[in-house]
C-alpha cells in the first residue's frame, strides 16, 4: 500500500463539507438575525459562490485560503500591535 504524504495547505474537504461549515456558521448567526443581517446576506453569497464554482478552481481558491491562514492571522496580530501574540504567531508560521 502507497502512503501519499499528507499536505496541510491541499484542500481535502468536499463542496458538501464546505457547504455544511457555511451552514453551520449561518445557524449560529441566525440566532440573532437583525444583528447578523450583513454577515447572512454575505454568507450566502459564499454559498452560491460555492455552489457554482467546479471543484478544480475550489480547490485552487479555498486551497490558497488555507496555505495564507497563519499569514493572514500573523498580520492581524501585528496590525494589533500585540508583540507577545505576534512572536507567538512567528513562531508557529515558522
Amino acid at each position: 500500500m502507497t502512503q501519499t504524504k499528507f499536505d496541510p495547505d491541499v484542500l481535502n474537504l468536499t463542496k458538501p463539507e464546505i457547504l455544511n461549515f457555511c451552514d453551520r456558521v449561518l445557524k449560529k448567526w441566525n440566532k440573532d438575525p437583525t444583528a447578523n443581517a450583513q454577515n447572512i446576506l454575505a454568507m450566502n453569497a459564499v454559498k452560491t459562490s460555492i455552489l457554482w464554482t467546479d471543484d478544480q478552481s475550489l480547490k485552487a481558491i479555498w486551497g490558497e485560503i488555507i496555505q495564507w491562514t497563519f499569514e493572514l492571522l500573523y498580520e492581524n496580530a501585528m496590525a494589533k500591535e500585540d508583540k507577545e501574540w505576534a512572536n507567538t504567531m512567528k513562531k508557529l508560521k515558522k
